[in-house]
């Protein structure tokens, strides 16, 4: 993936309330009406909103006769979440080898006879 799509994506999910949106979007496609409903702002507010998620690849938006409805676009999610997943097994290979770690400390605090402190 190229750089500069992941840093739209990660910029576009900086803001919690995109992230409503992308959420609300998750269940089924929506008007720009239908998705300002929770929010207390207005509707040019939530457009500009929609439109940093367009830019980011994250939503679609069609036209259907007067409405213009918008639909998630989950494939910079996913490219997103790709790029995480790396970060992710490195943290869990660092506390596998934490964990070994402590497991060899409390065999020898056993061997050693010594008792365990209490927090």
């Amino acid at each position: 993936m190229a750089a500069r799509q992941l840093d739209r994506t990660f910029a576009a999910l900086a803001d919690p309330t995109r992230r409503a949106i992308l959420a609300r979007l998750s269940t089924g496609a929506a008007s720009v009406t239908e998705l300002a409903a929770p929010f207390r702002m207005s509707l040019p507010a939530v457009s500009k909103h929609l439109k940093v998620l367009q830019r980011a690849g994250l939503i679609a938006r069609g036209r259907d006769a007067q409405r213009r409805p918008c639909t998630l676009t989950a494939v910079p999610l996913k490219e997103a979440a790709d790029w995480v997943a790396h970060y992710r097994r490195f943290w869990e290979e660092s506390f596998d080898r934490l964990d070994a770690y402590l497991r060899v400390l409390q065999s020898k605090e056993k061997k050693h006879g010594r008792k365990k402190r209490s927090p």
